[in-house]
């Protein structure tokens, strides 16, 4: 699911009466039908950041899709859809398109399918089409969902997310409020569309469009459930599915985020215990206790007095929340905590909210695509109450991100579209075998989740990794990127109990990284985007 990042900047007057837009259920059709679907036109691509656009040559496009896919003939949507194409000859060696989606929601699958096509081995990139698309809402695709004036909603510093009074806690709950108001106002033709499922359906326009009978799928995080539906819906049209980091499908999409509260705690201690493993380089307690401490501390105090006016406790969550994505950030983190507790020094730690926790344009358009998707798939509690009790109940076991998490998906609480009925996602004997790859301790989608939705799909083969990363295909692990390269050439899957060792932990560091970032840093930045 998408990094966690704060989204409560500032007071604002509660907004009540917030009017739901009517909505109607989306219908579980057929199959698109290459005669109905728009043949594609692929020309050159404008300038675009990230991924890896020097290594490889890209070609873009648009694809049509219907608002509606219960009415493939009324308004329509475009898709933005890139391509890296493969030199294999199509009459042997070329094994068809690849498309590739990085989660969220709300993240740009066209910067991953540079970043997958790079990765690649030459022989098995030569073999592919690798395509990206940007869902619905999403980047290039038009409309481009937004919400708010970021420089003004996520303005730093930002109120504490974990509220001490009645009042603290009515100014944070007014800003989720007022942010699905805003929603509402502006989108109401949209939002009762944003689905999981309508993505799903898209991708089998893209496929139709694409002239492919079958296409092959990587997904990552959020991006697994769209295969996941994908293949409930459509499973002849399945050649391969690898899985990287999977959501749970029974647990859409409160449940989901209780869950990964205490799974970010457990990182989160992990990474305090390295840091206290490195207290000769870092000076912040020799024990996981004393670091804890330490941190505690340093939050206490941005909370009064924001580092450099700018990065206050909310700010301090949203950066090392990072750190559970990737433990390759962690020598930074410590770093900059190091220099602002040790020497005084705040340009570190504003420098790592800068790199790891600002938004700007791109990020409130993957804030809103987030909200509108989870929002309306599935639904959420409508009585604030519940969600105060279950979040002061969990904040006793994981304080770290419990009450960040809450504000980061408050406005569902609000949302104008009421949440539908998730797909019931299920695997049928007709799909071909499916590679999953899940690392012991993620964070983000956690290892129980993976192997539930491991039960719901009969050919599916798990590899898992001992470590803790979120996303562990193409992030420097052999071990795995061995097992994704096999499945991907012939469809080869380890047998069930197949393990990986985790990448070794990151050797301490004093200093910010610069430069080309290393190994899984730089997947989760392609992830986190």
């Amino acid at each position: 699911m998408k990094k966690v990042v704060g989204l409560v900047a500032g007071a604002a007057v509660l907004v009540v009466g917030v009017v739901p837009i009517a909505v109607a259920e989306v219908a579980r059709g057929p199959a698109v039908q290459p005669s109905l679907a728009e043949s594609v036109r692929w020309g050159p691509c404008e300038q675009e950041g990230g991924g890896e656009p020097a290594a490889v040559a890209t070609e873009c496009a648009t694809v049509r899709v219907p608002l509606d896919h219960r009415e493939p003939m009324g308004h329509s949507i475009k898709i933005a859809i890139n391509r890296i194409k493969g030199t294999a000859s199509r009459d042997g060696n070329h094994l068809g398109t690849l498309l590739v989606n990085p989660g969220g929601p709300g993240a740009s699958g066209r910067t991953l399918a540079r970043y997958v096509a790079a990765m690649l081995p030459a022989e098995l990139r030569k073999r592919y089409d690798v395509v990206g698309f940007d869902p619905r809402g999403v980047g290039a695709s038009q409309p481009t969902l937004r919400c708010v004036d970021p420089e003004v909603y996520y303005r730093a510093p930002r109120p504490d997310a974990v509220p001490r009074s009645l009042s603290e806690e009515n100014v944070l709950l007014s800003r989720a409020a007022h942010y699905a108001s805003r929603c509402g106002n502006l989108w109401s033709w949209l939002l009762p569309h944003m689905t999981t499922e309508n993505v799903a359906r898209d991708l089998d326009v893209i496929r139709a469009a694409l002239g492919e009978e079958q296409i092959s799928y990587l997904g990552y995080s959020y991006g697994t459930y769209i295969g996941s539906v994908y293949a409930t819906l459509f499973p002849d049209r399945v050649k391969r599915l690898a899985l990287d980091s999977a959501v749970n499908s029974e647990e859409v999409w409160y449940e989901a985020n209780l869950k990964q509260d205490r799974a970010f705690e457990n990182r989160h201690r992990d990474f305090l215990s390295w840091t206290a493993g490195h207290h000769n380089v870092y000076g912040l307690g020799s024990t996981t206790r004393q670091a804890r401490f330490a941190y505690n501390a340093m939050r206490a105090r941005l909370h009064d007095r924001p580092a450099g006016g700018v990065v206050g406790a909310s700010e301090l969550d949203d950066v090392f929340t990072v750190g559970g994505y990737s433990d390759r950030v962690w020598p930074e983190l410590a770093a900059a905590w190091s220099a602002y507790v040790g020497k005084g020094d705040p340009k570190p730690l504003i420098a790592a909210y800068d790199k790891h926790g600002k938004n700007d344009a791109e990020d409130e358009n993957g804030y809103a695509v987030y909200l509108a998707t989870q929002c309306r798939d599935a639904a959420w509690p409508r009585d604030w109450a519940k969600w105060r009790a279950d979040m002061t109940r969990m904040h006793r076991w994981a304080p770290f991100l419990t009450w960040p998490n809450a504000w980061f998906n408050a406005p569902c609480a609000f949302w104008p579209v009421k949440g539908g009925t998730p797909v019931e996602v299920r695997g049928s004997r007709r799909l071909p075998p499916i590679l999953m790859l899940q690392s012991r301790g993620d964070a983000a989608t956690p290892y129980l989740g993976a192997v539930n939705l491991r039960r719901h799909f009969p050919t599916a083969r798990m590899v898992v990794e001992s470590g803790g990363n979120h996303g562990v295909a193409l992030g420097g692990n052999r071990c795995v990127d061995r097992h994704l390269f096999a499945y991907l050439t012939d469809g080869t899957v380890p047998p069930h109990g197949t393990r990986c060792q985790a990448v070794p932990k990151p050797r301490p560091a004093t200093h910010m990284v610069s430069g080309r970032a290393p190994g899984h840093e730089r997947l989760t930045e392609v992830l986190a985007r």
